[in-house]
């Protein structure tokens, strides 16, 4: 039945987005539940509404809605009695264990494989809601299975016990009782019996390939009892509580200025002229116009060529990836400190000055390097600490130069920064991800929130940022080097392993992406050190446009409680370069070596196909913070590790 009026529990309105969302499970202070769908807010009246028109945009392309809106959740109500305000829930699953005051006895002789009990065996009824009464059944308390079943399409409905304990043609309805044998709660000691003496492990509903727990139903109880859809996948056990019970399919951007609106906007002031403009080649001509060149100055050629073929072909230049159009906003902004002009609340950006963070490399000699490394001094072991890290640090460095530091081609300081994230649905058993422009792509189809969805649930963060730049020529002649290829080989591999196994289409993300989310991930670690934020709440964006050689990453926290920022993680950008060798000496040895550095993904027992030298030890950060969720890294593309010392584009620190 669906909760009363009152408040059952409380949530943050970001954990409705990224948590907590429509067709979530959530345990409640006493009841066990999941999340209802959109029609259960109480209406768009009682909301706040997000303007986000990029977002709105890339929404309606997604889910087929012609102009979605974008409402954040409900806040707390004011009062107890204001039941409209809040997001209604379901209570979820309907069957019940009895809390009993002791271990259950078993009255009769039973032949299967439950019947005994034996010391240590503890035995509870299995009840479903309509046996209770006012939450109880024969006075005594219950509480919700943990076991459900689901299928790759979404859907979630409890199991049918007497079917899994019996089969499919046997009638018997008497008493279910649960058997848990010791205290470890593994499948293998939960045992599923009836009176009439017929039992069954729970581990044998693992094995979905013989339709142990039948086919799904298509039930969508999050959006009401009779929301069922036709579905043919065969049902698979689900543990309520586990992570793999609901996956958001978040959708965000940054709210910069709409560069693609703005070419939209002069091409078609100028579009007496450049309607005929076809190549590069065309528009030179074109702009030996005063007028035309006047009017075209602030965009690259690339940006009023796709302005162009976009509207002779109906469209609009923004539909491009979320990614490409940030990234316009992000390198446009001028140089500067960040205080000569007002800020504006929602995006604020200035290029650093290179002699603001760019240091001149200063050589030490190798007596003051072999000092500085020994912990003890001088007569305490000074020859020894050297030569051993000398030893252990000979096979990553033998024919490289120093870190190129040089390959970083800007900084920019980002001062004030607004994202804006949108729940566009969810999927179970298997997370979906976005591809590296920020994508969704139409592999996994998510399950819906709301039975005909015209509006979506977000929230608007806001924060401060660094986004560093790499130059595009070494970025390219870091490709073109042999033990790079060969590197890149072995991702490949795994890539393919885990796309076989998945039966997925999605392409691998290639060298450059790889290279800049493992880098970004060093430099959380490091950053999170000095900027005053836990690396936590530090996040990235991953920008690879190869088609324009631009290659960048952008590390930012963002808030939803707060109009700005301390400043901290911003002004760490005059420090980049401080930043970046330590978290290259950090990376080149991890406390997991060899074993992280001589990982194969192509070839992995622990079947860590998409990772390269990436451990928990080295590389691995919060996945909060990631938006890969922690996939494609390989640190031996960033730094010469014990293993793979050829492939890095940065040299030794």
């Amino acid at each position: 039945r669906r909760m009363n009026g009152r408040g059952h529990g409380q949530l943050r309105r970001s954990q409705v987005i990224t948590t907590f969302g429509p067709g979530a499970l959530i345990d409640l202070p006493n009841d066990s539940a999941i999340v209802g769908g959109l029609d259960t807010w109480g209406g768009e009246t009682n909301l706040e509404r997000i303007d986000e028109p990029r977002l709105s945009a890339k929404l309606a392309s997604m889910a087929g809605v012609p102009h979605p809106r974008l409402y954040a959740p409900p806040p707390e109500p004011e009062s107890w009695q204001d039941g409209r305000r809040g997001i209604g829930a379901w209570r979820f699953p309907e069957w019940f264990v009895v809390q009993e005051s002791g271990a259950g006895k078993r009255s009769d002789s039973g032949t299967g494989s439950g019947s005994g009990t034996r010391p240590g065996t503890r035995s509870r009824r299995m009840v479903p809601r309509t046996a209770l009464t006012n939450g109880r059944y024969d006075r005594k308390p219950v509480v919700a299975t943990r076991f459900v079943r689901a299928c790759s399409k979404g859907h979630i409905d409890d199991i049918d016990w007497y079917r899994f304990v019996h089969g499919p043609d046997d009638p018997c309805r008497r008493q279910l009782w649960l058997d848990e044998r010791g205290t470890s709660g593994d499948l293998v000691e939960q045992i599923v019996r009836c009176e009439c003496g017929r039992s069954r492990r729970m581990h044998e509903a693992v094995d979905f390939a013989s339709f142990p727990l039948g086919k799904c139903r298509g039930a969508r109880p999050w959006l009401g009892r009779h929301a069922n859809e036709e579905c043919e996948e065969p049902s698979r056990l689900l543990i309520r509580t586990a992570s793999n019970a609901w996956f958001p399919q978040v959708v965000s951007v940054l709210s910069l200025p709409d560069r693609g609106g703005e070419v939209d906007r002069v091409v078609e002031t100028l579009w007496d002229r450049l309607h005929i403009v076809r190549d590069a080649n065309a528009l030179g001509v074109m702009k030996g116009f005063p007028d035309v060149a006047e009017g075209l100055a602030p965009f690259s050629d690339r940006e009023v060529l796709d302005a162009i073929a976009a509207r002779n072909a109906g469209g609009a230049a923004g539909e491009r990836p979320i990614k490409h159009a940030e990234l316009d906003a992000l390198l446009a902004v001028p140089e500067g400190y960040g205080d000569d002009a007002p800020i504006d609340p929602d995006f604020h950006a200035r290029r650093l000055p290179e002699s603001a963070w760019r240091r001149p490399q200063q050589p030490r000699s190798r007596a003051a390097v072999s000092a500085r490394r020994d912990p003890h001094g001088a007569g305490h072991g000074t020859r020894d600490s050297a030569q051993w890290n000398r030893q252990a640090t000979a096979p990553a460095v033998a024919g490289l130069q120093s870190a190129r530091l040089d390959a970083v081609e800007s900084v920019i300081q980002v001062h004030r920064l607004r994202e804006v994230l949108a729940l566009a649905g969810f999927t179970r058993l298997e997370p979906v991800m976005p591809n590296v422009d920020g994508e969704y792509d139409g592999e996994v189809e998510p399950a819906p929130i709301a039975l005909e969805p015209a509006w979506f649930p977000a929230v608007e963060n806001r924060g401060e940022g660094i986004l560093v730049r790499l130059r595009a020529d070494a970025v390219a002649g870091w490709l073109g080097r042999a033990p790079v290829q060969q590197r890149l080989a072995t991702l490949i591999a795994g890539h393919d392993a885990w796309a076989a196994r998945r039966k997925s289409e999605r392409p691998f993300p290639g060298g450059p992406y790889v290279l800049l989310h493992t880098l970004a991930h060093l430099l959380i670690g490091s950053l999170s050190m000095r900027c005053g934020y836990p690396a936590a709440s530090l996040r990235e964006r991953i920008f690879v446009d190869a088609r324009e050689g631009r290659y960048a990453l952008l590390l930012y926290t963002a808030s939803p409680d707060a109009e700005g920022t301390l400043g901290g993680l911003v002004q760490e950008a005059r420090r980049i370069e401080d930043h970046l060798r330590h978290a290259l000496r950090s990376a080149a040895l991890c406390s997991n070596d060899p074993v992280c550095a001589e990982h194969v993904p192509g070839h992995s027992m622990e079947e860590r196909w998409l990772h390269g030298a990436a451990c928990h030890g080295c590389t691995l950060i919060a996945e909060t913070s990631c938006e890969m969720r922690n996939e494609y890294l390989d640190r031996a593309l960033v730094v010469p590790t014990l293993y793979a010392a050829g492939a890095a584009f940065f040299g030794a620190v």
